[in-house]
């Protein structure tokens, strides 16, 4: 974990929770916005349901951190251009108290996160778990509700 004081407002923070990472968007002041399953455990909880209502929710970092590893991981940075700052902060509180669809493959917590910073929801950790998925033998059904387990690409590091 790095300090708070380090991060700046637009930044994604992202939340090491063992089997699945959660994703935040930094919006200063010690506090985040962040979009999460709203029954079941939270967002990619590892339940077999992987739909369902989520709610965007602004919280102190270090209340969604708990005892979890966190790191700034601004992931689409090389890809994609960021949003301004400002811009980022501004739309990532328009949306605290929204009600929006969870879906694990197609808008989570990473998609939402993304969103904010670069205009374009993305999840890698789903792209993953797909490419996985494309490679299982047998074509058996890959269930995305437990199998986010995947870690970074080759050469990056974990933490």
């Amino acid at each position: 974990n790095q300090p708070v004081s380090s991060v700046k407002p637009g930044d994604l923070i992202e939340i090491c929770r063992g089997l699945y990472n959660h994703w935040a968007v930094y919006i200063g002041n010690g506090d985040v916005v962040h979009f999460e399953k709203s029954s079941g455990g939270g967002s990619g909880s590892g339940s077999s349901n992987m739909t369902g209502d989520g709610i965007v929710m602004k919280e102190k970092l270090q209340d969604v951190v708990g005892k979890d590893r966190w790191r700034v991981n601004n992931i689409l940075d090389k890809k994609c251009k960021p949003i301004s700052p400002d811009e980022i902060v501004k739309k990532a509180c328009s949306r605290v108290g929204a009600s929006l669809k969870y879906n694990l493959k197609e808008y989570k917590c990473e998609h939402f996160a993304t969103e904010m910073r670069y205009g374009k929801a993305e999840s890698r950790q789903v792209q993953t778990v797909q490419n996985l998925g494309a490679a299982a033998v047998g074509g058996g059904l890959l269930d995305l509700g437990t199998s986010v387990i995947a870690g970074p690409k080759h050469g990056e590091s974990n933490y």
